[in-house]
């Protein structure tokens, strides 16, 4: 059987005929019901379109609630678990949740928000970033799999050139350059690759692949969203309801949270560094993450215990209770006792003919910076030895100085030096 007739047979080509969504286990909280469209749309900035949750949740099945990640990078952050948790909630409703790990769209990338072609990862590397984001989902996600479907798209994006040209027989050109990011790059005469036009037409057949019922993202995620109602109707299937989440701004206080912009709060990180991190967040940024991140108001506290009880909360999410204490103490240890951490982690200095690197150099390797970014830092003044800080011009230090002294970079980073 060739591909393009397996698609046809597993119903991912137009046909006539359907396979009905697997039933999934109605397990519903006391505070949500499969059949509450206001609980389960709170916190979406669009749910489009209009009416089309009430009219998927009068179907009086399971829904399929899908969601697609690329592995273009080793780790969820909490940007992430803004969809991600919405998805449980849908979980908890009694819905099954698709989780799509996007391996072959990752070879794309996915271009929303971009002025450039993201850089080609090697299948290795999506690979190795595929088994991370399994795992981490399922920091948010119940696998239970009367719950949880996990998929990856190169099931049925590997298709031969008859399915394919079928797929883009399906959209126009004119449609994919009227959305916003491919239009600013024509006006600004930038260049568009085909592949890149690719993409959400590749991002919509999943949703005919799995038969989505509803496909949730954030709101950079619209126009591919839309579209995959257009393809689920061009291959005969019943259109999918779009549920767009807001963005989480990162620990800068500007940017959405990514890790290519140094903001991100990962949720596999040390608690000691989720705790750190999202106590280093603007004021302005607290009543965001606790709606996006604990569904609730911050309490009338103050911004730093308000901050305090967010970032306990957060490591308690993820890695437990006594792990939220243990980091939370180690942080008045730190920055309120001003004491040195009970725990600091080596880091090993090679001699070079008897004689350490330059100052920035160890700066640069002890905080996984440039060398230049280590000068700045200096220059800055957010350097300190044994508590002493370090001024841009001491280049040069000499051994009995460094060898076993506690380096800070910043406000968190702790190192003690191992000269060899």
């Amino acid at each position: 059987m060739t591909r393009a007739a397996d698609a046809r047979h597993r119903g991912l080509a137009p046909a006539t005929s359907r396979t009905s969504p697997r039933e999934g286990r109605s397990l519903p909280l006391p505070t949500v019901t499969a059949g509450d469209a206001e609980l389960l749309a709170r916190g979406a900035v669009d749910v489009l379109p209009a009416g089309e949750l009430e009219r998927k949740l009068a179907l009086g099945r399971p829904l399929r609630v899908k969601l697609g990640i690329d592995p273009t990078a080793a780790d969820i952050h909490l940007g992430h678990t803004v969809v991600l948790g919405k998805l449980r909630a849908f979980q908890d409703a009694g819905h099954v949740v698709v989780l799509i790990i996007g391996d072959l769209t990752a070879r794309i990338g996915d271009p929303s928000g971009r002025s450039d072609l993201r850089p080609m990862l090697s299948a290795e590397e999506i690979e190795a970033n595929a088994l991370t984001y399994q795992e981490q989902a399922f920091k948010i996600l119940d696998p239970d799999p009367e719950r949880l479907e996990l998929r990856r798209n190169s099931e049925w994006l590997d298709m031969d050139m008859a399915s394919l040209l079928g797929l883009v027989r399906t959209t126009t050109v004119g449609q994919l350059l009227e959305r916003d990011d491919f239009a600013k790059r024509m006006a600004a005469s930038q260049p568009i690759s085909v592949l890149e036009l690719l993409y959400p037409l590749m991002q919509g057949f999943d949703s005919v692949a799995i038969r989505a019922d509803i496909e949730l993202g954030g709101t950079d995620q619209t126009f591919n969203l839309m579209l995959g109602r257009q393809i689920q109707r061009a291959y005969g299937q019943p259109e999918q309801a779009v549920m767009t989440m807001p963005l989480l701004v990162g620990t800068d206080g500007r940017e959405k949270m990514s890790k290519s912009l140094r903001n991100q709060v990962g949720v596999a990180d040390p608690p000691r560094e989720i705790y750190g991190r999202t106590m280093s967040i603007p004021d302005e940024l607290i009543p965001a993450w606790y709606e996006l991140l604990l569904y609730r108001d911050p309490p009338d506290i103050g911004p730093r215990d308000a901050k305090r009880e967010l970032a306990h909360a957060l490591v308690a999410r993820f890695d437990g209770e006594a792990a939220a204490d243990e980091a939370q103490a180690e942080w008045d240890r730190v920055f309120v006792a001003r004491s040195d951490p009970e725990q600091i982690e080596a880091l090993r200095v090679p001699l070079v003919d008897g004689r350490p690197p330059q100052m920035p150099q160890i700066v640069a390797l002890a905080a996984a910076v440039s060398t230049s970014e280590a000068r700045r830092l200096m220059a800055s003044g957010g350097v300190y030895l044994n508590d002493e800080r370090l001024g841009p011009e001491e280049i040069e230090v000499g051994l009995e100085r460094l060898d076993g002294a506690v380096l800070r970079v910043g406000r968190r980073k702790f190192r003690r030096l191992d000269l060899a």
